[in-house]
């Protein structure tokens, strides 16, 4: 449904060049919900945005449906665009209409009647849960019903694809999980592509079937999303992992010398990365009877990416230096993950 090919936005200051976008090439299939991910300042929400063509591409090439954006004409690029949705962080509503009127902005051109439009926006209304709310205005609304109101318009002229560019960031934890699941409602009864353009990895653990993460305007790694994330290849990716599990809180108490983290001559500290079916394995009780060894948790924690879990222990291993070798090899034949975090 999308594909970009070497993708790099350039803009010109007067500071000098800024190299927002760095040879970007990505694939997003039709009908999945794809996430792009990255820190303040990696280049994402201008990536999201030549998507589109809201920032034409300074080289590259930008394919919606196998048809080449960055080769039409602006009377062309306007029809096209009209089949791409985006929603914002701030919602972007027109403060001085109503819901449904606001919903009713992107129909002001369409050949539908009015009693069709009348009947699409309520169907639109029944969607996102705002039936009721149809004559308010933006003021009157919460984050959250403001977010759903700017789904609603996006989703007024049928598109094939809803770009979502920080889509929850203004929203509390609750609020956000709620617009994540009529997203996913919307993905599945619809079939729309839809792409997430994040900061937060909990944005995208749940209903991201792909993930691209980007630093510095160039994507690094790119994969199924449990792949990705149980599996990162690079310490951008573990760093999004340990911010969202709080796990790098770990190494704050070994730099602190916190007593927490103090170990005997010998013994090791270990992170453990658990992932799909090695997650239910009783590793620690069963340590410490076969190898006679003590196995003391400091930091536990599970997640789950698209239902499968995702588990971060941090143990010491004290005993022998035998028993402790036993162990680890132990723990390496079930496949799970092992970083020596202290010794």
């Amino acid at each position: 449904m999308i594909r970009l090919e070497h993708v790099d936005k350039i803009f010109n200051t007067a500071a000098g060049s800024v190299h927002a976008v760095r040879d970007v090439s990505l694939q997003i299939e039709d009908g999945e919900i794809y996430g792009i991910i990255g820190f303040s300042g990696a280049g994402k929400s201008t990536l999201v945005r030549c998507i589109n063509l809201l920032e034409r591409p300074s080289s590259g090439k930008v394919f919606i449906d196998d048809v080449e954006l960055t080769a039409l004409d602006e009377k062309k690029l306007r029809e096209v665009r009209r089949k791409i949705g985006m929603i914002f962080q701030h919602f972007n509503l027109l403060r001085s209409r109503t819901v449904y009127q606001n919903i009713e902005f992107p129909l002001r051109k369409s050949k539908l009647s009015k009693a069709e439009k009348d009947a699409k926006i309520s169907s639109l209304l029944e969607l996102v849960g705002l039936s009721e709310k149809r004559n308010a205005y933006p003021s009157q609304l919460s984050g959250g019903q403001k977010q759903r109101v700017a789904i609603a318009r996006a989703l007024a002229n049928d598109p094939k694809v809803l770009l979502c560019d920080e889509a929850t960031s203004a929203l509390d934890p609750q609020t956000t999980q709620s617009i994540l699941k009529l997203l996913a409602r919307v993905n599945k009864e619809m079939g729309i592509t839809i792409v997430l353009i994040t900061h937060e990895m909990a944005v995208v653990k749940d209903i991201c079937d792909r993930v691209a993460v980007m630093e510095e305007g160039a994507v690094v790694e790119s994969g199924n999303t449990v792949d990705v994330f149980s599996r990162p290849g690079e310490e951008i990716t573990r760093d999004f992992i340990e911010t969202a599990s709080n796990i790098r809180k770990i190494h704050d108490l070994i730099a602190d010398e916190n007593e927490l983290t103090k170990i005997n001559a010998g013994d090791q500290m270990l992170l453990l990365t658990y992932s799909g079916s090695n997650a239910g394995e009783p590793l620690i009780s069963y340590l410490s009877r076969a190898y006679g060894i003590n196995a003391n948790i400091i930091y536990g924690n599970i997640d789950f990416l698209k239902g499968k879990p995702l588990g971060k222990l941090v143990v010491t291993l004290s005993g022998k230096a035998e028993q402790i070798r036993q162990a680890r090899e132990y723990i390496d034949s079930l496949g799970v993950e092992v970083e020596v975090i202290k010794e």
